[in-house]
């Protein structure tokens, strides 16, 4: 059974390029230990209702709904901005904002492996982030890594294939980031909401 997640991809750039916040999946984790990933996970039930500052932008809202009921779109959301800062140490307030989040990927654990995940990327820049950076537990190493080597480590597929859509995200402008569609990552190929 696929378990709904969420996952908030921070960045900045300085004068090395682009940079995205990640950090190291605890090695007792049983799910992607020792893997490069972004703060995110599972949608928790406190998700569902619970107060924030600013809702999803209207665009956003309405591509993750393709697949997702409304209840679920907007926990996600919420989901997002938790992981963020329990994972992470960062903040998108309290109650958290979610106005400045864009909606940029979706990937399905694959069935052969037995922790699932119907996971929901979303990004963000990191000045609608407050706090410092300061790991839970569950993420070690946390910091800002530049893209460009990312691409060329060893990173889960999937971790590879998010940040290749990053890539994308950046070329686009506002009109076509919110007009786009949505790429859905299910094993073997992406396909498209």
């Amino acid at each position: 059974m696929l378990r709904d997640a969420a996952t908030l991809i921070l960045f900045k750039k300085d004068e090395d390029g682009l940079r995205v916040l990640m950090g190291l999946r605890n090695a007792g984790h049983k799910f992607m230990p020792n893997r490069m990933v972004f703060p995110g996970g599972g949608v928790d039930e406190g998700d569902f209702g619970a107060e924030i500052a600013s809702p999803l932008p209207e665009s956003v809202l309405a591509r993750v709904q393709r697949a997702a009921a409304p209840k679920l779109a907007a926990a996600l959301g919420v989901a997002a901005a938790r992981e963020l800062e329990e994972e992470a140490g960062l903040s998108l307030g309290q109650p958290p904002a979610l106005a400045g989040l864009d909606y940029l990927c979706r990937a399905e654990t694959p069935a052969a492996v037995s922790i699932r995940f119907n996971a929901r990327f979303f990004v963000a820049p990191a000045e609608l982030a407050g706090g410092g950076i300061a790991g839970s537990g569950e993420l070690e190493v946390v910091d800002w890594y530049l893209l460009e080597p990312l691409l060329k480590m060893e990173v889960p597929w999937v971790t590879r294939l998010v940040l290749a859509q990053l890539q994308t995200w950046f070329s686009l402008d506002a009109a076509e980031r919110a007009s786009r569609k949505v790429p859905v990552y299910r094993h073997p190929n992406w396909e498209e909401d």
